[in-house]
């Protein structure tokens, strides 16, 4: 059927092919390649973690003496790297940072944002779920990140988008948007990387 090619594109079977839990592990990869944000031993918090395919990653570029903590509503199936911890959890919760705060012994190098609303259709109800998902990565940063971290947020262009990317600049020192060859070419998605934080 025409709808199951875009699920079997090339990152879908390459992302089977190479074990990794989805296609999204080529995002992180691609991420890296550009900004070089995670380094060994780099403690690094995935928000929105599940399945585990940016985990997967992040565990192979922070190394043995690096941490990966990842938190999801739902919970994640266990990885077999021996650096990640993965949380049940919701992100809103102070607890929940609390929790991966605890889990890391300390704040994080780098924070990761894959998360993503379930989309109903309606464009101004998916811009503002959207929107709320950027927010509550920023609002970890504020808990969880360290002086001079960085944060990786998946997010998907509108004019709200455009002002929570001004916004960013009042706490980075630079904040950059990309739009990823390895995402699906009828997604509207980009990322923001936004680098030394300014508290």
């Amino acid at each position: 059927m025409a709808s199951n090619y875009k699920r079997k594109d090339h990152y879908y079977q390459e992302a089977k092919d190479q074990g990794f839990r989805s296609r999204a592990a080529f995002k992180l990869v691609e991420v890296q390649k550009k900004y070089n944000l995670i380094k060994p031993g780099s403690k690094v918090l995935d928000l929105g973690c599940w399945p585990g395919g940016w985990l997967q990653i992040a565990a192979e570029f922070v190394g043995p003496q690096g941490k990966v903590i990842g938190v999801d509503l739902v919970e994640t199936e266990f990885l077999k790297e021996s650096n990640v911890i993965t949380l049940q959890g919701d992100v809103r919760s102070e607890a929940t940072l609390e929790k991966c705060l605890n889990s890391a012994n300390g704040s994080f190098d780098v924070i990761l944002s894959d998360m993503a609303p379930k989309l109903s259709g309606i464009r101004e109800v998916d811009e503002n779920a959207t929107l709320e998902c950027a927010e509550l990565a920023y609002g970890a940063c504020k808990k969880c990140l360290k002086m001079k971290g960085a944060i990786v947020i998946k997010m998907f262009k509108s004019a709200s988008a455009d002002e929570f990317v001004k916004r960013l600049r009042l706490s980075f020192a630079k904040v950059s948007r990309v739009e990823l060859d390895s995402t699906r070419k009828t997604s509207n998605e980009f990322y923001v990387i936004a680098t030394a934080f300014k508290g």
